[in-house]
């Protein structure tokens, strides 16, 4: 399990199938709700996950490709799009600046 502290996370890449449905959405909630961090939210295609990102959230349908495509990168994996404790838990690690373990 790797770990990386919340004031570590400056760009966060939400990761679906094509980058342009529900990765969309879920990327719109987290820059609301990490507006006050500085951090930066970007949605894209699970194959082009940037090398800058500091963690990346997708579908866990996902992760295994998600890891292959950025080794090393801390994966985040959730179940629902909206209310996922995994995506909160990521909220509350950057908000408050504690350690996400992933």
């Amino acid at each position: 399990m790797a770990t990386i502290n919340g004031k570590d996370i400056h760009k966060l890449v939400v990761a679906c199938d094509a980058g342009m449905g529900s990765s969309v959405m879920l990327a719109s909630t987290l820059r609301k709700q990490l507006g006050k961090t500085g951090v930066t939210v970007e949605h894209t295609p699970v194959n082009s996950i940037p090398a800058d990102a500091d963690v990346v959230v997708c579908h866990s349908g996902l992760a295994a490709r998600a890891r292959s495509v950025a080794p090393g990168k801390p994966i985040v994996p959730f179940q629902i799009f909206l209310g996922d404790p995994a995506v909160t838990r990521v909220v509350k690690a950057i908000q408050q600046g504690t350690d996400l373990n992933v």
